[in-house]
């Protein structure tokens, strides 16, 4: 069976092939080639790591291979429904208590997410599973978890208007780590400082 693009973004190309997923991460002209080599090694080990590590913590694909050598992360394709097209028709509420308990474990494990948006969470056996962790890192911080969790906020309500504050209202009632309150609370803080340099 011939690869099929499926998506196409700044850093990776993302492919079907026999039920399974590629994970290309593309070479950038503008970077000096030693420089680019190693800055996709790196970000693909740092992803395939991130995703290996919650194998048994929350919804994520299970990796078959990590090819260096191309750059390339293949792993499990999970054949659900992509939240950012189905969240309206399915039951949102029953959702977003799951994406507030996935998200606790992620935290609780200091793992960010880095690009938490419906587009990345595909909904498979009554399971919310986290995709694309192309974005993720490794931190403590009370500031990146709240980062998160506004990404998140801004993507409902910019794809999902006429749900997005019930939602997400259901998210925080389920979102529970260490210092959650401290996270929650820094939310309005990142919120106000946008607002401050849109000005």
């Amino acid at each position: 069976m011939k690869p099929k693009i499926i998506q196409q973004g700044a850093e990776a190309i993302i492919y079907l092939k026999d039920n399974q997923i590629i994970k290309h991460r593309v070479s950038k002209s503008y970077r000096i080639p030693e420089l680019d080599t190693k800055l996709r090694n790196k970000r693909t080990k740092s992803e395939a790591k991130i995703i290996n590590k919650l194998q048994n913590i929350i919804p994520v694909p299970k990796i078959i291979q990590l090819d260096k050598e191309n750059h390339q992360i293949i792993m499990q394709h999970i054949p659900g429904k992509k939240l950012s097209e189905y969240l309206e028709k399915l039951n949102s509420k029953e959702i977003a208590k799951q994406i507030g308990k996935n998200l606790t474990l992620l935290h609780n494990q200091d793992i960010i997410h880095g690009d938490l948006t419906t587009s990345n969470m595909i909904f498979h056996n009554n399971l919310v599973y986290f995709i694309d962790f192309g974005l993720g890192f490794h931190s403590r911080k009370i500031e990146d978890k709240a980062v998160d969790l506004h990404l998140l906020k801004q993507a409902l309500e910019a794809k999902h208007h006429t749900i997005a504050k019930e939602t997400f209202k259901t998210i925080l009632r389920n979102y529970k780590p260490e210092q959650s309150k401290l996270i929650i609370e820094r939310i309005s803080t990142i919120e106000k400082r946008r607002r401050y340099k849109g000005h």
